[in-house]
């Protein structure tokens, strides 16, 4: 049997997907990290974005300096985390990880939030203003609702990439999809099977995750949808 059909016959048999390291319990904690890391990168970036798009403070410089995180590997950040999360009891895998993944996860957020905030035009804010709209007012019910599809985009993008890296928290001792992928490729040829369905479920599980955000997106925006 080829690597394909091995990799078939282990995501079809049930008793690889039960139990505390089955395939189920495994994919709990690829989501759990990715929520977790989620939320702590949208509230990072996003308040902060909102507060410095709406006052039009120094978007180049500000934009810049959170990129700068992009340039880093998030193997890297889980190395730097790992010896003071062990000292100070904070565990082997899930924070280290963690903060990884919210390194990964507040640039497309806060860039994103940034432009939509900054993109809304400046008529509208002179209209919202004249009628007698204060500055939390403007935000609110001006900036911030125009801003939304870019908003949703940015948090799209940062939790697809946040699912997906969340992987290498298998390296550091998370037991997650990541799992069966560093697993399979310790046994060498092997393990390609294990590899390949590890593989098969972070994608499906990104495409999950994207799919239902893009709807979340849809749902919050009813005035782009077209009238037909």
């Amino acid at each position: 049997m080829n690597v394909v059909g091995q990799a078939v016959e282990f995501l079809t048999t049930w008793s690889n997907w039960t139990g505390p390291r089955g395939i189920l319990s495994r994919t709990w904690a690829q989501i759990w990290i990715t929520l977790v890391a989620v939320g702590i990168s949208a509230a990072i970036a996003i308040p902060t974005a909102t507060v410095l798009a709406h006052q039009r403070r120094a978007p180049t410089l500000s934009v810049a300096m959170v990129n700068l995180s992009r340039a880093i590997p998030s193997f890297a950040v889980i190395a730097l985390v790992f010896p003071f999360s062990v000292r100070y009891g904070f565990g082997l895998g899930f924070w280290p990880t963690c903060v990884a993944l919210v390194a990964l996860g507040v640039p497309p957020m806060y860039t994103n939030t940034y432009a939509g905030v900054m993109e809304t035009r400046d008529d509208l804010v002179e209209a919202a203003t004249g009628i007698g709209m204060t500055g939390s007012q403007v935000l609110r019910q001006v900036e911030l609702p125009g801003a939304v599809p870019l908003l949703m985009t940015g948090v799209r993008v940062s939790s697809v990439q946040i699912v997906a890296t969340a992987t290498l928290g298998a390296l550091v001792g998370y037991e997650c999809l990541g799992t069966y992928i560093v697993a399979g490729l310790s046994r060498g040829a092997s393990g390609r099977p294990e590899v390949l369905a590890g593989a098969i479920l972070v994608a499906a599980l990104a495409l999950v995750i994207d799919v239902a955000l893009n709807r979340t997106e849809h749902a919050l925006t009813p005035w782009r949808r077209q009238v037909r």
